[in-house]
């Protein structure tokens, strides 16, 4: 939940790694630091808060042509400028930046370091002086790194500066994602290949337990044992220009914006030219051969699985279970003979879910991921991969991923149903093509959301979101959204719980938001609605073409009653947009948030 960037080559590193920093923020902006190998040694700049507050103490006259950089997000002291990376030895002689976690750091510090006293409260700045030691023991600089990483416990990505040996940065990885970006004359470093597209296109991947002597023209890949391993390059897809807000004020306002065009091209990329669904054999056989699908999932992505389950059990007629990875991995349940594990992650880093994977690998289980990254750490690892292809998601609190999992589940659900010789009485593609229009009439209307946000929730300091069905699955996300990045407190339930008890907490103004889609519970959710207004409540129905009233405040395009999650979701995602501008909270960055989790 960190980002790291560095530098090797002929040009000035600085530039290059506040850039690259900005764009990895996304990722981490409690602190942020860089270090430059200078003539007078390694000089190190860094500040608590966003990128912006670093580069107004980066000192102007400060050059050189090697530097690492990093953006933290706090997991061990709190933020501050003693806890922001770069970390360095007693010495200054090794300077260092991390992502992960290092779980026996305590354990380390009492094994080798009693007669030394760190000056932060990190995890991070035990490795650094491990470093060190070992090296004063007359280790050489290759050997004391490998040493150190062998004894780290956790998850770890690392760069690391010698100020004795400008000409080499020492990288390595566990269990935290890193990449080599390969140039003409130089070589970078990068959490994310988003924060180096400006200098490279072209990227290596480092796979666990691996670590790298990097210079401005070798790439030197070895393992923990001493091993050499080669690699090709792989080259990274997004263009530069995907990544920028462009005029919107807020990437997450564009990403809303974005949906009918990733629902556009989900279909695009999934169709054959005869019109039928385009996905690979080895998938549609591992779906039908197993007897459950076990859907692995966190936060957003966790709700776009709930909506996956029914769209399966529905449309496929296969069973499917959803868990909370981080549950799953030290509480899993009894499980069927043949299962099929999907993992669901934007960023296909999420700690949580490897966690879950390493262990269903072990066991000999097939595991599908479904992402937005190729060729991110899920994608690699798992037997196959369902790409998104929504492009770039920078906003913390997630949009279109969010929309463009579901549309992907729809086309999985479909494809097994085929495999299997049942007859739908629709046409996917088709259907999905008409709610990238229903989505682009939403988006549209974004004065009136916004005057839903005003009315509703600009002062309120809680709220419900209520639904029955596919409703409360959506519920559940448009409650995660609102309290996400308004810090409201918000909570989606199914309407008929409310009676069994969380009705005590109804009080006079509350609002409470139904959605009112689904034809079978429509008078089950409008009746659930009279009981909270009754009690002081203040009610705002937002219903689907062809079911709605005249008193429901906001009316949805029709589209397939399958379908309807991914539509229903983009006003509640705009209320919520709305909703923080009033309260003056930042929308992309919300506090003590990330966008990519990375660590337990």
């Amino acid at each position: 939940m960190c980002g790291i960037v560095g530098y090797i080559g002929t040009n000035d590193a600085k530039e290059v790694l506040l850039k690259g920093l900005e764009k990895l923020e996304y990722r981490g902006y409690d602190s942020a630091g860089i270090a430059l190998v200078a003539k007078e040694g390694i000089e190190v700049f860094k500040e608590k808060g966003r990128i912006a507050t670093l580069r107004s103490v980066v000192d102007e006259k400060a050059a050189g042509t090697v530097g690492i950089g990093h953006t933290r997000w706090a997991t061990h002291g709190e933020p501050s400028r003693i806890n922001a990376h770069p970390h360095q030895s007693k010495t200054e002689r090794f300077t260092l930046v991390h992502n992960g976690v290092i779980e026996n750091y305590e354990q380390l510090s009492r094994e080798y370091l009693t007669d030394v006293k760190p000056a932060s409260d990190t995890d991070t700045e035990i490795i650094v002086l491990l470093i060190e030691k070992f090296v004063g023991e007359g280790q050489s600089v290759e050997s004391a790194f490998s040493h150190t990483l062998s004894l780290l416990k956790g998850s770890y990505a690392i760069a690391l500066l010698d100020g004795e040996n400008s000409e080499i940065i020492y990288v390595g990885k566990s269990k935290s994602p890193l990449l080599i970006g390969v140039g003409d004359g130089f070589n970078v470093i990068a959490s994310d290949a988003m924060a180096m597209l400006q200098v490279t296109k072209q990227f290596l991947e480092i796979m666990d337990e691996e670590y790298v002597i990097l210079s401005r023209d070798h790439v030197v890949i070895k393992t923990l044992n001493g091993e050499t391993r080669t690699r090709e390059p792989f080259i990274a897809e997004y263009d530069a220009s995907d990544i920028e807000k462009g005029t919107y004020p807020h990437y997450m306002l564009k990403e809303i914006d974005e949906q009918p065009f990733v629902i556009r091209n989900i279909i695009q990329q999934y169709q054959n030219e005869d019109g039928t669904i385009r996905l690979d054999d080895d998938i549609r056989d591992a779906m039908k051969q197993s007897d459950r699908i076990y859907v692995i999932a966190a936060g957003t992505s966790y709700h776009a699985g709930l909506v996956g389950k029914q769209l399966i059990e529905k449309i496929a007629k296969r069973p499917v279970e959803v868990h909370i990875a981080s549950e799953f991995l030290y509480n899993m349940p009894l499980l069927s003979e043949n299962p099929l594990f999907i993992f669901i992650s934007q960023s296909g880093e999420t700690a949580d879910l490897r966690g879950v994977l390493v262990e269903v690998k072990k066991h000999g289980y097939q595991a599908l991921t479904i992402t937005n990254v190729p060729g991110s750490t899920l994608s690699r690892e798992a037997d196959f991969t369902l790409h998104t292809f929504a492009g770039p998601e920078i906003a913390v609190a997630s949009t279109k991923a969010y929309t463009a999992q579901m549309a992907v589940f729809t086309l999985l659900a479909v494809d097994t149903a085929n495999a299997q010789g049942i007859e739908l009485d629709f046409d996917p593609l088709q259907e999905l093509g008409i709610v990238a229009n229903a989505m682009e009439v939403l988006t549209d209307q974004k004065e009136k959301l916004e005057k839903i946000a005003r009315h509703y929730l600009a002062v309120s300091r809680n709220a419900f979101f209520i639904g029955r069905a596919a409703d409360y699955y959506v519920c559940l996300e448009g409650a995660l959204k609102l309290k996400e990045i308004s810090y409201i407190q918000a909570e989606g339930f199914a309407g008929g719980e409310l009676k069994h008890g969380t009705i005590a907490l109804i009080e006079d103004g509350t609002p409470v938001i139904a959605l009112a889609t689904q034809e079978h519970v429509n008078l089950s959710i409008r009746g659930n609605v009279k009981e909270v207004a009754a009690r002081g409540a203040s009610p705002c129905i937002i219903s689907m073409e062809g079911m709605n009233e005249e008193t429901d405040a906001f009316v949805i395009p029709a589209v397939h009653e399958f379908l309807t999650p991914l539509v229903s979701v983009l006003p509640l995602q705009l209320i919520a947009y709305y909703a923080a501008l009033h309260r003056d909270c930042d929308v992309d960055k919300p506090r003590n948030l990330a966008k990519s989790v990375t660590v337990e």
